[in-house]
């Protein structure tokens, strides 16, 4: 019985450096994924990561919270096969960008500008991808001439006054952690049913059900997504702004937005971004929203529907001035 106790702290002290040596190895993938694909530039309000693929008609790829360069290839990689140029900025906080001093929408927006400058890219198409949609409308108002049309794809909402970030416990665990987020994308295929339940609604807007009912390829983008949110630590101070800017409300004048307008959203996205998608089209001169009867924040089932959108909207540009 005795050496049955010592055996016990052995085995479990074994099975924690396992659980490490695993999770040292999956971080340190991560890190490897991001090496090498992007570079950085010097702007006025500090430094600027980007990624650029493809070639053909310049699109801003900008992504949402708990992403980087590399989400926003991830959610408008098929448009680099369909002729063109993506260029996709690490917005301020994310990755390898800084987090200048009282950091605002419109300073993002105007780093933006300075980043095409330096490309010579003197006109864009700007796909804003949830939390991307602010600085990616701001960018519109502010530098009208430079902005040929603008897609949002579930354009992120302000919250109520008076209500704070939903998520609970673990969820903010998740994302001060690498560990924690780790562990928890490794368990969320067999955690207890409600516990996946609010996490699926609370990291990605969408319900368990939804996912679980989805074609294999489907699956397989959403598990991506998850995925890609690795190392947490380089994002967190970019996703802490996005919940300053939901909760603060920061003026944007929509209606000053001149450029034709796309937005495209789910009716059952558990962030509100279906409401918000319509408001901002019926409040443009030039606007059009595609609403898709399910599929969550992540669009589930509908991103193949979503690239066709994106695409035809696209295809109209020589008509555009």
């Amino acid at each position: 019985m005795l050496q049955f106790l010592f055996v016990i702290p052995a085995v479990l002290m074994a099975v924690i450096a396992s659980v490490y040596v695993i999770f040292e190895r999956d971080l340190t993938s991560a890190r490897i994924r991001l090496v090498g694909r992007s570079k950085t530039i010097e702007t006025s309000f500090g430094t600027l990561e980007y990624a650029v693929m493809g070639e053909g008609e310049p699109v801003l790829s900008v992504h949402g919270a708990g992403g980087g360069f590399d989400q926003g290839l991830d959610m408008t990689h098929a448009l680099a096969g369909r002729g063109y140029r993506l260029i996709a900025p690490s917005r301020f906080g994310y990755l390898r960008s800084s987090l200048p001093s009282n950091l605002t929408t419109t300073m993002q927006a105007d780093a933006y500008a300075q980043l095409l400058d330096r490309l010579g890219i003197d006109k864009v198409v700007v796909v804003g991808i949830s939390a991307g949609a602010w600085s990616s409308m701001q960018f519109a108002i502010r530098h009208p001439e430079r902005c040929r049309a603008l897609v949002l794809l579930v354009p992120a909402d302000y919250l109520p006054a008076g209500t704070s970030i939903h998520g609970g416990t673990v969820v903010r665990a998740i994302f001060n952690s690498d560990f924690v987020a780790w562990v928890a994308l490794k368990l969320m295929p067999v955690m207890p049913g409600r516990m996946t339940k609010n996490t699926y609604r609370s990291m990605l807007g969408t319900d368990a059900a939804i996912i679980r009912a989805a074609e294999p390829k489907e699956k397989a983008r959403i598990q991506q997504v998850l995925e890609h949110l690795l190392p947490v630590s380089l994002r967190f101070r970019g996703m802490r702004f996005d919940i300053q800017t939901a909760a603060t409300h920061e003026s944007c004048q929509i209606k000053k937005i001149a450029c034709p307008v796309l937005t495209i959203s789910a009716e059952d996205d558990r962030f509100g971004t279906a409401s918000r998608a319509k408001h901002i089209a019926t409040s443009v001169f030039d606007g059009r929203a595609v609403i898709f009867p399910s599929g969550g924040h992540a669009l589930v089932g509908h991103s193949a529907d979503a690239l066709r959108e994106i695409t035809s909207f696209l295809q109209i540009g020589a008509t555009w001035r």
